[in-house]
């Protein structure tokens, strides 16, 4: 009976929409998968149009939520290919689009906006060489008004957390190096790097040889609103040859269980009012809806962050999984904060406790991660922070150089390089760069 209330309510949440939100009808159920091959945008008079075209018809539905303002579109039993949507550049009423699969086969697209409209969704049936497609309109409310750049941007925050510490030395290697050690040691470079970004600050969780419990780390990390969390690690197993580098998120059964857990602890219901989960309302069912939002859109970011880091580690260090892994490490379970955890290397095998401490070593590794955290925050950096407006783009011409560009435009190659994730000077034609803001 309670189950099938808790499944009831969900629904009607998200049907009649959340914290002010407006449902909105559905259409075209096929109970075959719906496959969304491609999504185009066009700017109109006062809106936004997304068309969304689909090999079959699709039942969806779509909702607000505000402070800060987003729209969410559902689409039952649907699939879209990985990367897509990141294709969809940033303007001045979409600041960032997400998009994450939840109860197995449902498609989430979140939109976060710069300002609060009305959506409005339709479905047209195929024509002439058209397919289905499903229509998404981003209504301003005033379409007069003009979006400006916030006097003051804030830099995103990256907390960088070196495992273990104080009394708990984590592994040990044959030659006696701890992974207390070597964490801290690539934790400080790591932070250097991420400081010298522009948009970029960096938190380090612990400074010094201390012991710090996991929910000290999370709250530290939450307290300080980070953007994105990065715990660092060093593997071990009994068989030496064992080696490599492995990237960890957070799992959709963890999540669940944490999710239950941090409901069911009325202690710890103050600790989640943060970020855009807001438990200030007495429906437990309306809190579970809410904070399931977030932490499936909190553990596919996990999943972009884990991968744009694996894809840099790789050059550097052997890769023990070549894909991004996921289980339930407690220092992960940070809702509303993407978190991964790094395994650096094997301490156990001799050869990778040599890289460990080795300073050169260290900092190649500490550069692959933040070469990993810039390509994602150039991608999916939070509204209201200097990575995620563009003042406009620039299509780069032959014979251009980012020297050219950063004056023509009165801005610095260091910012050129910042907003663009670009790790080299080479440039190519065709190629969209985004104009920071100055």
């Amino acid at each position: 009976m309670g189950n099938n209330r808790r499944k009831f309510l969900k629904n009607l949440a998200c049907l009649t929409g959340i914290a002010g939100s407006a449902g909105f009808p559905t259409l075209g159920y096929t109970a075959t998968k719906t496959n969304v091959y491609d999504i185009r945008l066009s700017k109109k008079d006062g809106y936004v149009r997304l068309v969304f075209d689909l090999d079959e018809s699709v039942k969806h539905s779509i909702f607000s939520l505000h402070e800060p303002e987003r729209v969410v579109l559902d689409m039952k039993n649907a699939s879209m290919p990985r990367g897509l949507i990141d294709e969809i550049q940033a303007n001045s009423l979409i600041s960032g689009i997400r998009s994450g699969i939840r109860h197995g086969d449902d498609l989430r697209v979140v939109f976060d906006l710069q300002e609060k409209i009305t959506p409005r969704s339709f479905l047209l049936t195929p024509s002439g060489d058209a397919g289905h497609r499903l229509v998404l309109d981003l209504h301003r409310e005033n379409k007069h008004s003009q979006i400006k750049t916030p006097k003051k941007l804030r830099d995103v925050i990256v907390a960088i957390d070196a495992g273990h510490g104080g009394k708990d030395p984590g592994a040990t290697g044959r030659g006696g190096t701890h992974e207390k050690t070597v964490t801290l040691q690539i934790a400080k470079k790591l932070e250097k790097i991420v400081n010298n970004q522009p948009g970029m600050k960096a938190l380090l969780i612990r400074r010094d040889d201390r012991f710090m419990r996991l929910r000290e780390r999370i709250k530290k990390a939450r307290n300080s609103k980070a953007d994105m969390m990065i715990s660092l690690h060093a593997d071990s197993y009994p068989d030496p040859r064992a080696k490599g580098s492995s990237i960890y998120a957070l799992s959709v059964d963890g999540a669940t269980s944490e999710t239950a857990r941090l409901l069911a602890d009325n202690e710890n219901a103050s600790d989640m009012l943060f970020g855009d989960v807001s438990l200030s309302v007495d429906d437990e069912m309306v809190k579970e809806v809410l904070f399931d939002l977030s932490l499936t859109g909190t553990i596919e970011s996990s999943l972009d962050i884990g991968s744009d880091i694996l894809g840099h580690i790789r050059k550097v260090n052997r890769v023990h999984k070549k894909s991004v892994q996921q289980a339930g490490f407690a220092v992960l379970k940070a809702p509303n904060i993407p978190s991964v955890l790094l395994e650096t290397a094997f301490i156990s095998n001799p050869r990778e406790e040599k890289n460990l401490r080795s300073s050169a070593h260290q900092l190649k590794v500490a550069k692959a991660i933040g070469r990993g955290v810039s390509d994602y925050f150039s991608k999916k950096a939070p509204p209201g922070t200097w990575l995620s407006v563009t003042s406009e783009n620039y299509k780069v011409k032959t014979g251009d150089t980012l020297g050219g560009i950063a004056d023509r435009y009165n801005t610095s190659v260091k910012n050129l390089r910042a907003r663009n994730a670009l790790h080299t000077n080479s440039l190519s034609a065709g190629q969209l760069i985004k104009i920071p803001v100055s």
